[in-house]
Protein backbone atom coordinates (compact mmCIF):
# COMPACT_ATOMS: atom_id res chain seq x y z
CA UNK A 1 0.00 0.00 0.00
CA UNK A 2 2.79 2.29 0.91
CA UNK A 3 4.58 1.66 -2.75
CA UNK A 4 1.53 2.75 -4.40
CA UNK A 5 1.26 6.02 -2.74
CA UNK A 6 4.80 6.62 -3.63
CA UNK A 7 6.56 5.44 -0.70
CA UNK A 8 9.60 3.36 -0.14
CA UNK A 9 8.46 1.11 2.59
CA UNK A 10 10.98 -0.85 5.24
CA UNK A 11 9.49 -3.47 7.40
CA UNK A 12 11.37 -3.29 11.23
CA UNK A 13 13.00 -0.76 11.76
CA UNK A 14 14.96 0.25 14.79
CA UNK A 15 14.90 4.10 15.74
CA UNK A 16 17.46 5.79 18.02
CA UNK A 17 15.20 5.26 21.34
CA UNK A 18 15.77 1.38 21.37
CA UNK A 19 11.94 1.32 19.58
CA UNK A 20 11.42 -0.97 16.61
CA UNK A 21 8.88 0.43 14.12
CA UNK A 22 7.08 -2.40 11.96
CA UNK A 23 7.00 -0.52 8.58
CA UNK A 24 8.97 3.05 7.81
CA UNK A 25 8.05 4.36 4.87
CA UNK A 26 10.47 6.99 2.53
CA UNK A 27 8.05 9.43 0.82
CA UNK A 28 8.91 11.23 -2.48
CA UNK A 29 9.96 14.20 -1.12
CA UNK A 30 11.46 12.62 2.34
CA UNK A 31 8.99 12.72 4.59
CA UNK A 32 8.67 9.97 7.14
CA UNK A 33 6.19 7.90 7.84
CA UNK A 34 5.38 4.70 10.48
CA UNK A 35 3.02 2.20 10.84
CA UNK A 36 2.01 0.16 13.72
CA UNK A 37 0.67 -2.96 12.73
CA UNK A 38 -2.01 -4.50 15.15
CA UNK A 39 -2.57 -7.96 14.95
CA UNK A 40 -5.57 -8.26 17.29
CA UNK A 41 -7.01 -6.50 19.65
CA UNK A 42 -5.04 -8.03 22.66
CA UNK A 43 -2.13 -6.63 20.42
CA UNK A 44 -2.94 -3.11 20.93
CA UNK A 45 -4.12 -3.21 24.58
CA UNK A 46 -0.55 -4.92 25.83
CA UNK A 47 1.69 -2.68 23.38
CA UNK A 48 1.70 0.93 24.90
CA UNK A 49 4.78 1.62 23.04
CA UNK A 50 3.19 3.79 20.27
CA UNK A 51 3.64 7.43 21.26
CA UNK A 52 7.92 6.35 21.74
CA UNK A 53 7.41 6.53 17.79
CA UNK A 54 5.74 10.07 16.97
CA UNK A 55 9.25 12.20 17.52
CA UNK A 56 10.76 10.21 14.63
CA UNK A 57 8.27 10.73 11.55
CA UNK A 58 5.91 13.23 10.20
CA UNK A 59 3.00 10.90 9.90
CA UNK A 60 2.02 8.00 12.24
CA UNK A 61 -0.53 5.29 11.51
CA UNK A 62 -2.12 2.53 13.36
CA UNK A 63 -2.31 -0.56 10.60
CA UNK A 64 -5.17 -3.01 11.73
CA UNK A 65 -7.69 -5.70 10.24
CA UNK A 66 -10.93 -5.19 8.49
CA UNK A 67 -12.37 -6.45 11.81
CA UNK A 68 -10.28 -4.61 14.15
CA UNK A 69 -12.59 -2.56 16.27
CA UNK A 70 -11.60 0.69 15.86
CA UNK A 71 -13.51 2.47 18.36
CA UNK A 72 -10.69 1.32 20.45
CA UNK A 73 -8.09 3.09 18.64
CA UNK A 74 -6.66 6.70 20.10
CA UNK A 75 -7.79 9.41 18.31
CA UNK A 76 -5.00 11.47 16.54
CA UNK A 77 -2.76 8.99 14.82
CA UNK A 78 -3.91 7.71 10.98
CA UNK A 79 -5.54 4.32 10.20
CA UNK A 80 -5.00 1.88 7.34
CA UNK A 81 -7.21 -1.07 6.90
CA UNK A 82 -5.20 -3.79 5.51
CA UNK A 83 -5.24 -7.49 4.98
CA UNK A 84 -3.45 -9.61 3.03
CA UNK A 85 -4.76 -8.23 -0.35
CA UNK A 86 -3.89 -4.91 0.18
CA UNK A 87 -4.60 -1.71 2.33
CA UNK A 88 -6.10 1.87 2.24
CA UNK A 89 -5.31 4.53 4.53
CA UNK A 90 -8.86 5.15 5.79
CA UNK A 91 -8.10 7.92 8.35
CA UNK A 92 -5.19 10.27 7.55
CA UNK A 93 -2.17 11.17 10.03
CA UNK A 94 -1.74 14.74 11.16
CA UNK A 95 1.50 15.85 9.85
CA UNK A 96 4.26 17.31 11.82
CA UNK A 97 7.24 18.22 10.59
CA UNK A 98 10.85 16.68 12.30
CA UNK A 99 13.76 19.04 13.04
CA UNK A 100 15.95 19.35 10.39
CA UNK A 101 18.74 17.26 11.90
CA UNK A 102 16.85 14.22 13.38
CA UNK A 103 15.56 13.89 9.40
CA UNK A 104 19.09 13.86 8.12
CA UNK A 105 20.25 11.08 11.05
CA UNK A 106 17.02 9.38 9.95
CA UNK A 107 17.57 9.55 6.52
CA UNK A 108 21.01 8.41 6.69
CA UNK A 109 20.25 5.09 8.85
CA UNK A 110 16.96 4.46 6.74
CA UNK A 111 18.89 4.79 3.49
CA UNK A 112 22.09 2.49 5.47
CA UNK A 113 19.45 0.14 6.33
CA UNK A 114 18.13 -0.33 3.38
CA UNK A 115 21.79 -0.95 1.06
CA UNK A 116 22.50 -3.07 3.75
CA UNK A 117 19.03 -5.19 3.14
CA UNK A 118 19.82 -5.24 -0.45
CA UNK A 119 22.99 -7.09 -0.18
CA UNK A 120 21.92 -10.19 1.50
Amino acid sequence: MFEALGYAPLLEVGLPNGRRADIMALGPRGQIAIAEVKSSLEDFRVDLKWPDYLPYCDAFYFAVAPEFPRDILPDGPGLIIADGFGGAVVGEAPHTTLVPARRKALLLAFARLAAFRATF
